[in-house]
């Protein structure tokens, strides 16, 4: 996973959608943001331009935004553009979406964020409406505080069930429970993950749905060296201990530290993990990370 707002163009895009695919991760996932919370401001390129590249030049990952803000971006539109990038892709986008969060972005581009409680109503309509245009081919009649549509249909209808992800903690597990097909929480350790996966088991029981139904995955921070030595100057750049960064749900490590604790989230409940790979221009040690730990996996 990698954030699209800290230096993302298209050489570095393309150079790093070819190393995904070829090297044998499951899937590549990018945030959805202007720019960072604080200056400076990097090149940051568009999300759906970028994906719209990806699904024609890759072939076999899954990709999509993790996640996309109803904040600035329409619903409507959300689901017009998935649902065509996810017929040129041959069926691998997942959508996610989120509520929005970051105020400097909004505020430079002119966006209204809203405070948390009506930020995430409008999410909460957001996502119905995101919904039923995707996963239904009546016309969709929906009157909210935010949104409005009468008889809208998405043509030609998408050719499969575009799958949704939810991204966020405790507030939206509701709205996972009511429409998504994955939950993903960020920066989570096993215990805490755990816990609110059961809650969401709850949720989803209250809607008569199934706990496995939704799948369940995690976005983190990465540190990692593949030797001792190169793990120890990588952690010591954050001026603070491994035991202090995995505290704070990261996975730190050389390649069998990251597979114990890649373990250590499955026990918890973790179907799939998106690792943020923060050095866009790190190609030789993407390369090292599937060579040492992707073959790893199967011990999990």
């Amino acid at each position: 996973m990698i954030e699209g707002q800290n230096g993302l163009n298209w050489p570095r895009w393309q150079r790093i959608a070819r190393a995904v695919e070829d090297l044998g991760f499951a899937g590549l996932y990018r945030s959805d943001h202007f720019t960072n919370a604080s200056p400076p401001d990097l090149d940051s390129l568009e999300l759906w331009v970028s994906l719209t590249w990806l699904a024609s030049h890759t072939r076999r990952i899954q990709f999509g935004p993790l996640v996309s803000p109803v904040s600035f971006r329409h619903p409507v539109m959300t689901a017009r553009m998935a649902a065509a990038v996810d017929d040129l892709s041959g069926g691998r986008l997942i959508l996610g979406l989120g509520a929005g969060w970051q105020e400097r972005e909004h505020t430079n581009f002119g966006f209204e964020l809203l405070p948390a409680s009506r930020r995430l109503a409008r999410f909460r309509e957001g996502m119905e409406v995101i919904a039923r245009l995707l996963h239904s081919r009546e016309p969709v009649t929906f009157a909210g505080e935010y949104y409005r549509l009468h008889d809208a249909v998405l043509l030609p209808y998408p050719a499969r069930r575009t799958p949704i992800l939810v991204g966020g903690g405790k507030a939206v597990l509701p709205m996972v429970a009511r429409h998504a097909d994955e939950w993903n929480v960020a920066f989570e350790g096993p215990a805490g993950f755990a816990q609110l996966s059961r809650q969401l088991d709850d949720l989803l029981r209250a809607q008569g749905r199934q706990p496995s139904d939704v799948r369940r995955s995690l976005m983190t921070g990465l540190v990692f060296g593949r030797d001792d030595a190169e793990a120890e100057r990588k952690v010591a750049a954050h001026k603070r201990s491994a035991q202090e960064l995995r505290s704070r749900g990261l996975l730190v490590g050389t390649p069998a530290q990251i597979v114990e604790q890649l373990g250590q989230l499955a026990h918890a409940g973790v179907q799939r993990v998106m690792l943020q790979w923060i050095n866009l221009d790190d190609m030789n040690g993407l390369d090292q990370f599937a060579k040492k730990v992707l073959p790893q996996l199967n011990k999990i």
